[in-house]
């Protein structure tokens, strides 16, 4: 499984990457949406995680711009501001499932991926 977490939180990407990767999960990191997308041109993903707030464009937002061009790409949010607007924009776009408060808890971030991708 490939993962491409999105968050403007640089240590928490590069610490839940370094996680996954003792798990065996590939992951790559991105601060930006930008970044992101570049990210996605050159190699490919099973699923993204992706912060619902973001500098320049949200995650909401670059959500919907990634599923346009990339289809089979499967979708978590994170947010740390649990607000009501945000769990609301995050469900709707991906379902309450598939939805995760931060500091994201890395068993429960496992365990949402393996069932989002049918494992």
């Amino acid at each position: 499984m490939r993962i491409l977490l999105v968050d403007d939180e640089q240590e928490l990407v590069e610490t839940l990457a370094e996680r996954l990767s003792i798990r065996r999960i590939e992951a790559r990191w991105a601060t930006t949406g930008d970044a992101a997308m570049k990210f996605l041109e050159q190699e490919s993903f099973d699923l993204a995680v992706l912060d619902v707030k973001l500098p320049g464009i949200s995650g909401i937002d670059l959500h919907r711009k990634m599923k346009a061009k990339y289809p089979d790409l499967k979708f978590i949010f994170m947010t740390g501001h649990g607000s009501q607007d945000d769990y609301a924009a995050g469900s709707a776009e991906t379902g309450k499932d598939y939805y995760l408060l931060k500091p994201v808890n890395i068993e429960k971030l496992m365990d949402k991926m393996k069932k989002l991708m049918g494992r």
